[in-house]
This record gives C-alpha cells, sequence and structure tokens, in this order.
C-alpha cells in the first residue's frame, strides 16, 4: 500500500521554487505530481514522491535550506480539520496531543510524540517527530520543512512566544548549522537519534488565547467519527517503538512487549499472524536506520553501531556487507559523491 500525504504538505511549492529562479512544473513532472493536485488541500499525493520532490528541488535549487523555506511558506492551516481543534484547545499542551493523536489525518508515515523530560535541556519538554518511510530515501529536506512546521505552529499557539530551548536534528544538515540557529531562534544539536524541538514546560503549560471550546468539541467529533483510530497493525507498534528504543536497553522484545502492554508470547503470536516476526522487524529498522546515519550523518562508525543496537563494530559491518554488499564506511564515503 502506497504512503500518502495531503497536498497542503506541498503548499507555496511553486511559490517558493519561482522566488529561487526554477521552473516547478519541471520537477514536479518528473515526479508526477499534478500541479491541479496542489490546488487542492484534501488531495492525497504520494509521500515518496514528495520526499523526492523537496530533495531534488534543493539539489536543483542549490538552495540547501529549502525546507526550511518551504516551511515559510506554510501555517497551521495546512492541517485541516486539525487545525481547528488544536486552535480551540485550552493549553498549548493539549493542543500538542490532538496533534500527536490525529497526524494520521495528514499522513498515516508521520507521527509526533512528547517526552515529559528533554534529553538535552533541563526544565523541557521533548516534542519529538518521526517520519516511518521504509526504503533507502534521504529525509533531509522533508525532515527540515515537517519540524520547522511543528515549530512555526507551536509558536503561533503560544502567541509567538515558542519557549523553543534546543532543536535535534537526525542528520547532518547541508546547509550550515547557523541557517538553523537563525530559523528556529534556538541552540541546534545534530546527527542525533531523534528529530525534535525541546520546549520549556512553561510554555507547554501556556492557556491559549481566544479559545471556544464549543467549537473545538465540534472538530474532535468530527476527527473521531471521520477518521477514528488510524488502526495501526501490532507490526506497525513494533516498528514506531523500535525506531524509539533501538540501542537503549529499552529495545529488547521483552521491553518492547511491556511498552505495548503485551506479554513476548502474545507479541510473537500477533506478529507471526501478520507474516512477520520482532527479530525480522528490528533487521529493517537497523537497515534502514543505517542507511539514514551513514548517508546523512557523520557520525563515527563505531559509535552507530551501538545506536543500532550492535555490541561491535565488527558485527555492524558484517550486517552492512550482507543489506548493502559493501562495508559502512565505503557506503558513507559513495554516498558523499
Amino acid at each position: 500500500m502506497t504512503a500518502m500525504v495531503r497536498a497542503s504538505g506541498v503548499r507555496g511549492y511553486e511559490t517558493l521554487m519561482r522566488k529561487l529562479g526554477a521552473d516547478p512544473l519541471v520537477l514536479l513532472r518528473r515526479y508526477r505530481i499534478s500541479p491541479e493536485a496542489l490546488q487542492d488541500d484534501e488531495a492525497l499525493l504520494p509521500i515518496r514522491s514528495v520526499v523526492h520532490l523537496f530533495e531534488a528541488s534543493a539539489t536543483v535549487t542549490q538552495c540547501p535550506d529549502f525546507g526550511l523555506r518551504l516551511a515559510e511558506e506554510q501555517d497551521i492551516s495546512v492541517l485541516g480539520p486539525v487545525a481547528i481543534a488544536m486552535q480551540n484547545a485550552l493549553t498549548v499542551a493539549d493542543a500538542v496531543e490532538i496533534f500527536s493523536r490525529y497526524l494520521f489525518v495528514h499522513s498515516p508515515s508521520m507521527s509526533l510524540s512528547v517526552h515529559p523530560r528533554s534529553q538535552l535541556v533541563k526544565d523541557a519538554v521533548e516534542v519529538r517527530f518521526e517520519l516511518q518511510l521504509p526504503g533507502q530515501t534521504s529525509l533531509r529536506q522533508t525532515m527540515d520543512v515537517c519540524l520547522a512546521d511543528v515549530h512555526r505552529i507551536i509558536m503561533f499557539l503560544a502567541g509567538n512566544r515558542s519557549g523553543l530551548l534546543a532543536v535535534a536534528l537526525p542528520h547532518t544538515p547541508l546547509a550550515p548549522v547557523n541557517v538553523y540557529r537563525r530559523f528556529f531562534g534556538a541552540p541546534v544539536h545534530v546527527e542525533q537519534a531523534h528529530g525534535g524541538l525541546h520546549i520549556a514546560r512553561s510554555t507547554f503549560e501556556q492557556n491559549l488565547q481566544g479559545v471556544n471550546q464549543a467549537l473545538q468539541k465540534i472538530a474532535v467529533d468530527y476527527l473521531a467519527l471521520n477518521f477514528g483510530n488510524p488502526g495501526q497493525t501490532v507490526a506497525m507498534r513494533v516498528r514506531h517503538a523500535l525506531q524509539r528504543t533501538l540501542g537503549t536497553p529499552q529495545g529488547g522484545k521483552s521491553e518492547v512487549a511491556s511498552m505495548l502492554g503485551m506479554h513476548p508470547r502474545t507479541l510473537q503470536r500477533h506478529l507471526t499472524a501478520e507474516n512477520t516476526s520482532f527479530e525480522a522487524l528490528r533487521e529493517i529498522i537497523q537497515k534502514e536506520m543505517a542507511m539514514r546515519y551513514l548517508c546523512e550523518t557523520r557520525i563515527p562508525l563505531s559509535q552507530l553501531a551501538g545506536l543500532l543496537g550492535y555490541a561491535e563494530q565488527s558485527v555492524f559491518t558484517r550486517a552492512c556487507r550482507r543489506w548493502f554488499d559493501q562495508t559502512p564506511s565505503a557506503l558513507r564515503k559513495r554516498s558523499a559523491h
């Protein structure tokens, strides 16, 4: 099944390309995205095509901060009906909870989670964004535009008082880090295990202004009635859990099963019924994350092996040979050209 994203996520693309002196139609045609579809926020586009479009656009325009610039063309309304529910929540925290619960309406490949204690900054909450897109695809620009959108949305909700204390990028950015610092107005940490925003707890607890609770109830009821639950399979839930815990003590089968409220044997029965296993899913995640870390970061190989859950670098090297028919260092060198 092809993963999709609402066309509103590409809003401003044609305008930005023209500002950068490029014809947007050339790349839209290359990736088989109809210009007419971009005029309908509710149209659905293959997310893989959109990811490739953003990466190619950054290359063609020689604009390494393309994702950040695209976010400046967008606002909270790209979320459609989810935005109405968020804008009428009582607090920033309540709005982000709605954001997290219904982001799948925008794209099932995207997820937002709130972690009450930041590992980077004291007295901060981490709002973590993840993009699940199986396969060997560069996600830099898409991750940038999504993190930038989340930042701008939270700033809007908080009355332009974002309280942003730090930004975590899960890659080595193509643009200078100072470009990101200026955009976000906060320290930027690159090559992190997860992408996210670390926000002051006081901002997160802030009340929203001009809230209409009746309208909020109507919006939430509409979302629940029309979209309900994304109906994730157990395999999808395990994938998401592994993406958060791989390389940590919580990344084992028993620990993941506990996170999902299951006994390990029950978890395995569910996965067997879905024609997979915990070990197979873990290797898929390891392969996907290895490709991203090797191609999009400069994290030392010894450290990278640990991040992926390998006790020794030699085991990671053998896995890379099996997956990619080359060593980690050779793959990293090739991707740099």
